[in-house]
């Protein structure tokens, strides 16, 4: 017979790793450690364009985003960033700005103090901060400007922009093997010693281990996982997963979510960002929303409440339950901003809307509210159940109105300021 594993040896132990501060005033996030696993974001807005990104950013951090990636590539963008962080203090939004620098980094963070100084964290792609005798100095740059004002950096290997003296050294090295390693093996290893050795220069530089971050980015899902492994099995600092250009539609979503959850399940990675390729005219916080989704998913994270739906048979040749799933959904999403401080513990609602009498009787059980809409052929009624009981029964042509009524006054009963003195 075979014997089933206790439920806590199922899950692998987490990687351990330091934990990071990224602030901007009253505001900590906390990244790595015991703290809960961060989405990311970026914006692809002009940076050059304050109030544009300012309104992104907003957008971003409204979806979820816990802290904001921003291109500074240029002067203007770096004498911009100020301008960003101040029309967001403006607008209320307190989230972090990371800066995510390229080539000449450490010339605008020398030169644009203001922009050291309003960012919260500095991306460093170990990669292209110089070549030759210059890389180490312009890198050093980059660490000393983090040290003045005591902020966090990633240093962000990137498979499409590796240092490419290291991978030939170690092409080299590999070559003299008796047994060499494939070209795979020696680009893994090339973005982990990247990684590595730039955090401890930075190490050696003044910086504590809790203030980096590091990432080696492949577009690969197996690339990924198995890069990842193999540096979460050689480091304790934090980590951020991510593929480096995850595609569009199904196929970025699909591969995003495959890798990362792969990793996450292992408990490997401290932030997360989707680099999702935007469809035309789609919002940018799509990225979000899917990020947050993967940890929810998992079990991770709540972001917003949960709607159970079923996906449609023959027995639901009516789009009735559709359109409200995707109704009383929207309608959550776009209030949880507002509840998250109204009504504490709202995340965790879950609500099921039903097309047929199958399973929709017992889904709805199974959430906190739900409803099973007649499928075809069944009498033209809609039990709602509220905490597993079969409370009342929607007639008509305006279930939808009403059963959204009756999440609403749910929501309010069960998570308001006087929940616990009111019955449901």
């Amino acid at each position: 017979m075979q014997t089933c594993l206790p439920i806590e040896s199922a899950f692998p132990k987490a990687h351990h790793s330091l934990q990071s501060r990224v602030v901007w005033g009253s505001r900590v996030v906390t990244v790595g450690g015991d703290a809960p696993v961060r989405v990311q974001s970026m914006t692809n807005t002009d940076t050059v364009d304050a109030i544009g990104t300012a309104i992104q950013v907003k957008e971003l951090a409204l979806a979820g985003s816990e802290m904001v990636r921003i291109t500074v590539n240029t002067p203007e963008a770096a004498a911009a960033v100020p301008y960003v962080r101040e029309q967001l203090d403006r607008m209320g939004i307190d989230v972090p700005l990371i800066g995510d620098f390229h080539y000449n980094g450490h010339r605008l963070l020398t030169d644009y103090p203001a922009c050291a100084q309003a960012l919260s964290k500095y991306r460093i792609n170990p990669g292209n901060v110089g070549k030759g005798n210059k890389r180490d100095t312009q890198f050093g740059q980059m660490i000393e400007a983090a040290l003045r004002w005591n902020k966090v950096v990633r240093i962000g290997v990137n498979w499409g922009s590796l240092d490419q003296e290291l991978l030939a050294s170690l092409m080299d090295e590999n070559s003299a093997r008796s047994a060499p390693w494939d070209a795979r093996q020696v680009m893994y290893e090339a973005l982990i010693t990247s990684a590595i050795d730039s955090a401890q220069r930075a190490e050696d530089m003044g910086m504590r281990r809790d203030q980096i971050i590091l990432s080696c980015k492949v577009s690969g899902v197996q690339d990924l996982i198995s890069v990842y492994r193999e540096l979460a099995r050689r480091t304790d600092h934090a980590l951020h997963l991510g593929l480096t250009e995850a595609g569009m539609g199904t196929k970025g979503t699909v591969a995003s979510a495959t890798a990362l959850s792969i990793l996450l399940q292992e408990g490997i990675g401290d932030t997360i960002r989707v680099s999702l390729t935007p469809q035309p005219g789609e919002a940018r916080t799509q990225e979000v929303v899917i990020a947050s989704e993967i940890l929810q998913a998992l079990g991770l994270r709540t972001f917003v409440p949960s709607v159970t739906a079923c996906p449609g048979c023959g027995r639901t040749t009516s789009t009735t339950f559709q359109e409200l799933a995707k109704q009383i959904d929207d309608f959550l999403r776009a209030q949880i901003p507002v509840w998250r401080e109204q009504y504490p513990g709202v995340e965790g609602l879950r609500v099921a809307v039903m097309g047929c009498i199958v399973n929709g009787p017992g889904e709805s059980k199974h959430a906190d509210i739900g409803i099973s809409l007649p499928g075809s052929g069944e009498a033209p009624a809609a039990p709602v159940f509220i905490d597993g009981e079969k409370r009342l029964t929607l007639r008509g042509d305006n279930i939808a109105q009403e059963f959204q009524a009756i999440v609403e006054n749910y929501i309010e009963k069960r998570f308001g300021t006087h929940a616990v003195a009111q019955p449901y």
